[in-house]
């Protein structure tokens, strides 16, 4: 599929933050991108902030820790060695040990705050800190250099972020933190992780389907990110139907235009029984598809008018697996996106 809307040259950006309403498929998306980074030899890190462990799902390894381990090779390219996605699981808890072991040196001290439910209560109390808990760690990852030797350096992240209604409350942790901390570690780390957040190598993409409610869904996260001036990059159109019929053939469907009476001839010359009710059945089934067609095109035609670069991806008749994560990746890959 070619997107809607030529990509810019986004080679530079180094964190991809993939949003979308339920059901939408962004993990999926961002899965998918991961693997499409990976090629050039690149070093790719996906990261996840939900608790649902759906990294070890889609690729079909153990639940992952809170420890980055390597899942998964990239796409070929021109012959050269594909490059390695490695995930993580981010959780609240463990990002806050870290923290306090980063900050105030609490090592066993940290551990027993944790076994009495501290660390619990601190985190779901003030969700403005679980966020800079989480995507501190991202920023970590992304910023990350050459003093910690046994760390890898990604050439990019992509982070499995919460669903649009409420990416831009996750990604704008200054705003979250007002009313929580003025100065200390912690509003610093806030002000550190916007700045990358609000920078050229952060983008954050939205992913829809062609239905009303995903779409209305997607530009209102746009208007609110645009609001909290954080980076938007694409729209991504997923689970989208093959077009096996032709506009005439749709519009006939439609109107209710079709020629059974050809339909019937044609299912009794290949040797079908009851080609009458069968015919009947195709018909209506004929015209189900086109009215979904008609709802698709009008809803394609609104995530066109959000003036942002599209791209679609194609629903897979097999179902999701590996192998269709590779499809997909090697889709956002021929469009741009990866």
């Amino acid at each position: 599929m070619a997107p809607s809307k030529d990509l810019p040259d986004w080679s530079r950006v180094r964190l991809h933050v993939v949003t979308g309403k339920g059901g939408t498929g962004k993990s999926t998306v961002a899965a998918a991108l991961a693997l499409g980074l990976a090629s050039h030899g690149r070093q790719v890190l996906l990261c996840e902030v939900e608790g649902r462990q759906g990294i070890a799902r889609m690729f079909d390894v153990d639940p992952l820790p809170y420890e980055e381990r390597r899942i998964a090779t990239g796409l070929h390219h021109d012959g050269r060695p594909p490059g390695v996605v490695h995930a993580l699981h981010i959780d609240p808890e463990s990002a806050l040990m870290e923290y306090l072991a980063m900050y105030y040196k609490l090592g066993r001290a940290g551990r027993a705050l944790d076994r009495f439910g501290v660390i619990e209560f601190a985190t779901t109390i003030a969700p403005g800190v679980r966020d800079v808990l989480l995507t501190g760690k991202v920023f970590e990852a992304v910023q990350r250099n050459s003093r910690n030797r046994n760390a890898i350096r990604y050439d990019a992240v992509v982070l499995d972020a919460p669903p649009t209604g409420r990416i831009t409350q996750f990604l704008n942790v200054n705003n979250e933190l007002a009313g929580l901390a003025k100065v200390g570690p912690i509003k610093g780390q806030a002000d550190t992780v916007m700045t990358l957040f609000r920078s050229p190598r952060t983008l954050v993409h939205l992913v829809t389907v062609l239905e009303e409610m995903p779409v209305q869904e997607t530009a209102d996260g746009i208007a609110e990110l645009n609001e909290a001036r954080l980076p938007v990059g694409a729209v991504v159109v997923n689970q989208v139907r093959p077009r096996d019929l032709g506009t005439s053939d749709l519009e006939a469907a439609l109107s209710g235009r079709l020629d059974t009476g050809r339909i019937e001839a044609d299912l009794e010359s290949a040797g079908l029984n009851g080609s009458r009710a069968l015919a009947a059945g195709l018909v209506a089934e004929a015209r189900d598809h086109a009215e979904r067609r008609a709802l698709e095109d009008a809803q394609r035609a609104v995530v066109d008018d959000l003036g942002l670069p599209v791209v679609e991806l194609p629903r897979l008749a097999s179902g999701m697996d590996l192998g269709g994560l590779y499809e997909l990746a090697a889709d956002l890959k021929t469009q741009g996106l990866a």
